[in-house]
C-alpha cells in the first residue's frame, strides 16, 4: 500500500514537472541542465523532468513603464522638472532572458539620460513647443540599445514639464502682457475700422445729398422752362387768335369798343380810389384821339 502511494506522489511529480501549459501572450525560457534549450510558446508544452526546468517567464502584452521624475538643464540653463511613461514589449524572450540583469532597469535609466541628453540640446520655450520631438528622439536613443535586451521600445510620452517657480511667474506675466498687447491691438483696430466706417458712410451721405440736390435743381430748371414755354405758347395762341378775329368783318369796331370799355373802366377804378386825385381832360375828343392811337398800334397788317 505504502509503495503504491509512493509510486502515485512520484507519477504526479513527474507529470507536474513534464507538463507545462503556457498562457496567451506569454513566453517562457527553458533551460536543459542550465543551458538555454528553446522558448514555451502559448499552449501545451512537455519538458524532461529534473532535466529541463522553466529558468524565465516573460509577458508579451504592451508593459507601461512609469519614468521617474527627474531635473533636466535646458540649452539656456533652465532647471526643468520633467516625468513621462514609456511603452515598450518583449519580442525575444531569450534576448530578455540573458540579455540583460534586469531589462526594465536598464530602460528606466537609458530613459532618463536620453530625455536629459535631448533636452539639453532645446531652448525653454522649444521645449514646450516640441514634445512630440522629444517623445520621438527619447524613443530612438532607447530602441537602439534595447534590440540587445530583445525589448521593442513603442512610444515615450512626456506627462509633466515643470519650470521653477521664478521662471513660471515671469513666464505667466509675459503671457500677460502678450494678451494684453494683443487687446490694445485689436482696441485700435477697432477704432481705425469705426472711423473708416464713418468717414466713409458721411462721403457716401454727402453724394448722395448732393445727387439729390443737383437732380432738385435739374427738375426745377426743367419745370421753370417748361412753364415759360407753356406760358410763351399760350400768349401765342392768343396774339394770333387776335389777329385772326381782327381781320374777321367787324373785327376794328369790336377792338375799338374794347379799348374804350378797358379805358372808362380804368378811369372808373382811378376814381374809386379815395386817396387818387382824379384829372379829367377838358376836351373828349383827346380820349377819342388816345383810343384812336391805340387801335393803330393794335392793327396788324391783313
Amino acid at each position: 500500500m505504502q509503495i503504491g502511494l509512493v509510486l502515485l506522489v512520484i507519477a504526479v511529480l513527474f507529470i507536474v514537472k513534464s507538463v507545462k501549459v503556457v498562457p496567451q501572450q506569454h513566453a517562457w525560457v527553458v533551460e536543459r541542465l542550465g543551458k538555454y534549450n528553446g522558448t514555451l510558446t502559448p499552449g501545451l508544452s512537455f519538458l524532461m523532468p529534473f532535466i529541463d526546468r522553466v529558468a524565465y517567464k516573460h509577458v508579451l502584452k504592451e508593459i507601461p513603464l512609469d519614468i521617474p521624475s527627474q531635473v533636466c538643464i535646458t540649452r539656456d540653463n533652465t532647471q526643468l522638472q520633467v516625468d513621462g511613461i514609456l511603452y515598450f514589449q518583449v519580442t525575444d524572450a531569450m534576448r530578455a532572458s540573458y540579455g540583460s540583469s534586469n531589462y526594465i532597469m536598464a530602460i528606466s535609466q537609458l530613459a532618463q539620460t536620453s530625455l536629459r541628453s535631448v533636452i539639453g540640446k532645446l531652448e525653454l520655450d522649444k521645449t514646450f513647443e516640441e514634445r512630440d520631438i522629444i517623445n520621438a528622439q527619447v524613443v530612438q536613443a532607447i530602441d537602439e540599445a534595447a534590440l540587445n535586451w530583445g525589448v521593442k521600445v513603442l512610444r515615450y510620452e512626456i506627462k509633466d514639464l515643470t519650470p521653477p517657480k521664478e521662471i513660471l511667474h515671469a513666464m505667466q506675466q509675459q503671457i500677460t502682457a502678450e494678451r494684453e498687447k494683443r487687446a490694445l491691438i485689436a482696441a485700435s483696430e477697432g477704432r481705425r475700422q469705426e472711423q473708416i466706417n464713418i468717414a466713409t458712410g458721411e462721403r457716401e451721405a454727402f453724394i448722395a445729398r448732393s445727387e439729390g440736390e443737383k437732380q432738385a435743381a435739374i427738375n426745377k430748371a426743367q419745370g421753370e422752362a417748361a412753364s415759360i414755354l407753356a406760358v410763351a405758347e399760350a400768349n401765342a395762341q392768343a396774339i394770333e387768335r387776335v389777329a385772326a378775329a381782327i381781320r374777321q368783318p367787324g373785327g376794328d369796331q369790336a377792338v375799338q369798343l374794347k379799348v374804350a370799355e378797358k379805358a372808362v373802366d380804368a378811369y372808373s377804378k382811378v376814381a374809386a380810389e379815395a386817396t387818387t386825385t382824379l384829372i379829367v381832360p377838358s376836351n373828349m375828343t383827346e380820349v377819342a384821339a388816345l383810343i384812336g392811337s391805340a387801335m393803330k398800334m393794335a392793327q396788324l397788317p391783313k
